[in-house]
């Protein structure tokens, strides 16, 4: 019983050791040699900013209407004396539109035909003023000799109550006579403003420039019907110049705080690839507005357009300059971002990393998470405490550094150990090696017999 658990001991003994052996040599034969991504200092300059999109808009645009509506005749004629349409320049005053005028030449007829007849009114009203005067001078005479004779034998009761109600009466009709001459005044003023909204209308089938500029858009063609009702129909709009630009930017409420009014700012549009535009913020506009539960704050960035490149309308991709750096060193923010694993640094600083005492490359350790938490903040201007890893050999090693501005992608560092050409790691990578045909030791091998030689050929062939 006992040799037969010694036995099994033995083989248990005998299977572990081979199984070990086993996986180091599979370990050792699959191992692919490691190295480390490298690149070099640089010298240049770095900016810090937030991008957006935006749209290139005039700086001041006319939208020119209808205020009487009717059929579209014909267009007027430009400076140049082409018909206007897209791109026409115009002077202030030019025609740039008639409307159909026959009605509202048909309301100022009837408003004129209505002042003449007020005004006939207030001849006769003013005419028969004079004859009421006339009645009442006769009858004030009438009253005065039958007040001298009184009722008596010569003049009875009724006749001298006659005398006196004729006195009154006509008293009473120059009054009236007087009032209906205030009326006939009345009613040729109220005429002649119905005749001036008749000639105001009728001047309104003439659409006019009201600045001088380039025609934009034109919305209305010849044969169109246009309805003024509550708002006026829009039917030219005019630039009045394009020489001067702005682009309305959309910026998040997270990165307003950073814009100010004379902040430089660059742009680019699709239509002028490689080209860069350069402004400066003019305006930011108070009146938010929330999409999707994201607030956003219209810029107003302000360009010269002496050229007459940018268009209107055309989408641009801006960039608000936060803060340049000039002529400094820049390493990529994946060598600030790279720490190594212990078995990659060299055998001298491995205890500095590792030991929380107070030594120099300690200090890189215990700074390292801050400084990365803090590198991308594009609006920080101080520097901060930073480690990169320079080759040393096979292995690596630090090297303190101070961080300062970043653009997202480089980030602005100094120390007394960078220079310009100093070859950082970035990160590990793994070589391609020739793949081989492992073999394990241990593992069954399968016997093959020996093939028989071929038969030889028969005789004669």
């Amino acid at each position: 019983m006992k040799k037969w658990i010694k036995r099994v001991v033995f083989w248990l003994i005998v299977l572990s050791v081979g199984g070990g052996g086993a996986y180091w040599y599979l370990q050792k034969s699959n191992t692919q040699p490691v190295s480390f991504r490298t690149t070099d200092i640089q010298r240049g300059e770095l900016l810090s900013s937030i991008s957006a999109t935006g749209t290139v808009e005039p700086e001041e645009v006319i939208d020119v209407g209808a205020q009487v509506a009717g059929l579209i005749l014909s267009f007027g004629k430009d400076v140049n004396g082409k018909t206007i349409d897209y791109g026409s320049v115009v002077a202030e005053g030019t025609i740039l539109a008639w409307i159909d005028d026959s009605i509202y030449t048909a309301e100022l007829a009837q408003a004129q035909a209505q002042v003449q007849s007020a005004q006939a009114g207030l001849q006769r009203s003013v005419a028969d003023l004079e004859q009421l005067k006339a009645k009442l001078h006769q009858a004030e005479r009438d009253w005065e000799r039958a007040q001298k004779l009184g009722p008596s034998e010569a003049l009875s009761q009724s006749s001298f109550d006659a005398y006196q109600s004729a006195y009154e009466t006509a008293k009473a009709n120059v009054a009236i006579g007087q009032a209906a001459i205030l009326q006939a005044n009345a009613s040729i003023t109220q005429n002649q403003a119905m005749l001036s909204r008749a000639q105001r209308n009728l001047g309104y089938c003439i659409i006019k420039s009201p600045v001088q500029g380039v025609i934009i858009d034109r919305r209305v063609n010849i044969g169109q019907t246009v309805v003024a009702s509550l708002n006026a129909p829009s039917l030219f709009l005019i630039a009045k110049d394009l020489t001067r630009m702005q682009v309305w930017v959309a910026v998040n409420e997270a990165d307003i705080g950073k814009i100010r009014p004379g902040q430089p700012v660059t742009f680019t549009v699709d239509s002028f690839p490689g080209e860069t535009f350069h402004g400066e913020v003019g305006k930011i506009r108070l009146n938010a507005s929330m999409t999707q539960n994201v607030v956003t704050f219209t810029v107003e960035v302000v360009t010269d357009n002496s050229s007459g490149r940018l268009l209107p309308y055309l989408t641009a991709n801006v960039q608000f300059e936060l803060q340049r750096r000039d002529n400094v060193l820049l390493a990529p923010n994946a060598a600030l971002r790279w720490t190594p694993a212990n078995d990659q640094i060299a055998p001298e600083y491995r205890q500095a990393e590792a030991d929380p005492a107070p030594t120099e490359a300690a200090d890189h350790s215990r700074h390292r998470q801050s400084a990365m938490n803090n590198k991308d903040s594009a609006d920080d201007a101080e520097y901060r405490e930073a480690v990169i890893w320079v080759k040393d050999g096979s292995f690596v090693r630090p090297v303190s550094a101070q961080a300062g501005l970043t653009d997202g992608v480089m980030t602005e560092i100094q120390g007394d150990g960078v220079t310009e050409g100093l070859e950082v790691v970035t990160g590990v990578q793994v070589a391609e090696s020739t793949p081989t045909t492992t073999t394990n030791p241990f593992m069954p091998q399968i016997r093959r017999g020996r093939s028989s030689p071929p038969p030889p050929p028969p005789p004669g062939g």
